[in-house]
């Protein structure tokens, strides 16, 4: 059977027309993921296929140095034309990583290659790949018009300023691109040396005298209604665990006035204080009709001496085994009391934790939005093929998949839209052939709308992004 073909992942006739017929021509929303608003505003194009495609991805770069590639060929100053060698280098020794299925896709989609990459094809492919990036369509702004990208969610600091998100609203591209609101650094009471700087950040952009506890919730209420006129509809927030100890406001103001003296808080007091601000995140994202996003499960930079040399998002991160439940019951539990419980859409990162995150979505939908608690799909580690199955299968046991809001690409890449016909071919895989076995109705219109639900419809009514 040809590799990659028409009918990848596709196992079965029901699996096949579910894709070809319903799924594949889907738009996109993009409703995650960390791409960059200045290339966005700017229409940035590519000087050779080792920008596009190698720079700042750390799922290449880890699977280069387990592959023995020295890191001057990774992050270092060596040519783009050495760093792309060294990848084609190792690609051949990827077989059954979804890198291989990814970086095959993508030379296919983008770039009309069907080349197997090694260092035997490494000069066709940079040759004709660099051609096709001197094409004058090929830009960001063509990528997101040539993959049918109708909206795409950025990540952003509070801190930082929204003129790019501005500049692309005033362009006329046809792409919605919307800020999401990340707030995480404000959580460094740990770390006055950190926090203090970001709050000078935040201050300007807020226009907000940061002198007092209150001045802080201000000052983030203010980018919240920021980042909602400028078209956001959702949070975000990265932890290891939710925070499980319970902060009163006195309590929050002393931690907060000792932090700007220089002194930093204890780890119960940073605990106390993250749960404070997150349930005050909960309740802004509650009043206008937001979704959270908690992505956990993480432990980030674990290998401290490379983490400390080339900073975070390098590929040093793995999973994390911390225990969720408890601290992610305890927040869920105390919005729900207080009446602001926001749409979420909940992430896990260990892959034992996918039936305790399903399960838990049930214990808080409260009848008023379709899906309000959604178990989020395959994140990092387990946006591959076995991952999102498992995810799937999970959500399935438990909730209403046909409510579920579908892919997203958490990528830093132009070149990542692939990943949603990745995992519409699964999704179509995991249905058709259930069909086929006599495991769900020979209803295809039953069975197209799903399809055609989670690929597209749920994302576009759950977000609100027309509102």
């Amino acid at each position: 059977m040809p590799y990659l073909d028409e009918n990848f992942l596709l196992h079965s006739p029901t699996a096949r027309r579910l894709f070809h017929e319903v799924a594949r021509d889907q738009p996109i929303i993009d409703y995650h993921c960390h791409l960059s608003p200045r290339e966005i505003a700017s229409n940035h194009r590519w000087a050779d296929l080792s920008e596009i495609w190698l720079g700042g991805d750390h799922y290449k770069w880890r699977l280069m140095r387990a592959n023995g590639i020295a890191e001057e060929f990774i992050t270092g100053g060596t040519t783009p034309r050495e760093k792309f060698q060294a990848w084609a280098e190792t690609v051949p020794y990827t077989l059954r990583n979804p890198i291989h299925h990814w970086t095959h896709l993508e030379l296919r989609r983008y770039f009309g290659i069907d080349l197997l990459l090694s260092p035997a094809t490494a000069d066709e492919v940079w040759e004709r790949a660099n051609a096709k990036l001197a094409d004058p369509d090929f830009s960001v702004h063509g990528i997101l018009k040539g993959y049918d990208v109708k909206v795409v969610g950025t990540t952003d600091d509070p801190a930082d300023p929204l003129d790019d998100h501005h500049a692309i609203a005033a362009s006329g591209l046809e792409t919605r691109v919307v800020p999401t609101f990340r707030p995480d650094k404000a959580f460094l009471v740990d770390r006055p040396d950190l926090l203090k700087p970001w709050l000078e950040k935040l201050e300007s952009v807020a226009d907000v005298a940061i002198i007092h506890l209150s001045d802080l919730l201000a000052a983030l209420q203010k980018r919240h209604d920021d980042f909602h006129e400028a078209g956001g509809r959702l949070s975000d927030h990265g932890l290891d665990r939710l925070p499980a100890l319970r902060c009163s406001d006195e309590e929050a103001a002393v931690i907060f006035n000792r932090a700007l003296t220089g002194k930093p808080a204890t780890a119960e007091e940073k605990e106390k204080f993250s749960f404070f601000l997150m349930v005050f995140f909960g309740q802004l994202d509650a009043a206008k009709g937001w979704t959270k996003q908690l992505h956990l499960g993480a432990f980030r930079g674990v290998n401290s001496r490379m983490a400390g040399k080339l900073g975070p998002d390098t590929g040093f991160d793995t999973i994390g085994d911390t225990q969720q439940g408890t601290s992610l019951i305890q927040y869920l539990d105390a919005l729900s009391t207080a009446g602001a419980l926001p749409k979420m859409v909940l992430y896990n990162l260990n892959p034992r934790d996918n039936y305790l995150f399903a399960c838990l979505t049930g214990a808080f939908q409260d009848g008023t939005v379709a899906g309000k608690i959604q178990f989020g799909s395959g994140w990092w580690f387990l946006d591959q093929k076995n991952g999102i199955e498992l995810q799937l299968d999970a959500l399935s046991a438990t909730g209403l998949l046909s409510r579920f809001v579908g892919m997203l690409t958490d990528s830093r890449s132009f070149l990542s839209f692939p990943r949603h016909e990745y995992f519409r071919r699964i999704l179509c895989n995991l249905i058709g052939s259930e069909a086929d076995r006599g495991e769900l109705p020979d209803d295809f219109e039953a069975l197209s709308s799903l399809v055609r639900d989670v690929s597209f419809g749920n994302a576009e009514r759950f977000f609100g992004f027309s509102s």
